[in-house]
């Protein structure tokens, strides 16, 4: 039924911590499992994407890419053009509400800036400039306050949220946005890395994270991977459990469509990048 037999896998976003790692490996050997059963058997095996941001757009560019998550703020920039949106994932997190998300806004516990609007001229961290939980969002946010294109006096990249919750904590930022999900773990799995920090604000909810195939993949080969992560979801629920996940929900580009809204109106309103 379909031409290639042979696919690859990798869940990196929200590896955490090895442990965490394990688990979303876990999660894809289980969805394998299940390929591999059925009348026409699939085989799908999880790889290890490189740990540079280029290396992970490349990734999910691969023709022979089955399932990963990707960020919805590429996914509309241009990868949709090679990548099938499987789904969402339904996560159980403070910030999420369906298959919507937010980033929580942080500073400094002691004397840091108490509101979005006190961080002007105040310097921000950020994971990464395709990110939307840490860049897309905070610009989205910041715009209506900015003026001549700026906001903060610098803007440091940091390569990961968890970086950039470091940077807040040792001074070397004051503010960050952080994605609610990535700060759910931290809480399970590294409380020291928020113990100097609060939140003091929330971003506008947008699409989660989503699930992707290439195009390579059929519609229909696309949409069983679905069903089998759902499967899998509902069968293994300390294994949900422990990544926070309460289901999946079938979506597609049009649900992702807020994440571009956000970018344009931080364009028209003369705040093309966060400064």
């Amino acid at each position: 039924m379909h031409e290639r037999k042979h696919w690859v896998a990798a869940l990196p976003m929200y590896n955490l911590t090895p442990a965490l790692h394990v688990d979303w490996l876990t999660l894809i050997a289980r969805v394998a499992e299940v390929l591999a059963r059925q009348p026409d058997p699939i085989s799908l095996s999880a790889v290890e994407p490189a740990g540079t941001a280029e290396a992970l757009h490349d990734f999910w560019r691969r023709p022979d890419l089955l399932l990963s998550q990707t960020c919805g703020y590429p996914l509309v920039q241009g990868l949709r053009r090679h990548v099938r949106i499987i789904g969402t994932p339904l996560f159980n997190a403070p910030g999420c509400d369906g298959t919507s998300y937010t980033s929580a806004i942080v500073a400094r516990a002691e004397a840091g800036p108490a509101t979005l609007a006190a961080c002007h001229g105040l310097r921000a961290a950020y994971n990464d400039a395709c990110s939307h939980s840490g860049m897309n969002a905070l610009r989205y946010a910041v715009a209506p306050l900015a003026r001549g294109g700026r906001f903060f006096s610098e803007t440091l990249c940091t390569g990961s949220h968890l970086a950039s919750l470091d940077a807040v904590t040792s001074g070397a930022a004051d503010v960050a946005a952080i994605d609610c999900v990535t700060l759910a773990f931290a809480r399970d799995h590294l409380p020291g890395r928020l113990a100097a920090l609060r939140q003091i604000a929330s971003t506008e909810a947008a699409p989660g994270l989503p699930l992707v195939s290439s195009r390579q993949a059929s519609p229909a080969l696309s949409a069983h991977v679905g069903a089998v992560l759902a499967q899998v979801i509902a069968s293994e629920p300390a294994l949900a459990r422990r990544l926070r996940l309460r289901g999946f929900a079938r979506t597609d580009l049009a649900h992702y469509e807020p994440v571009a809204l956000m970018a344009r109106a931080a364009l028209a309103a003369g705040y093309a990048r966060l400064a």
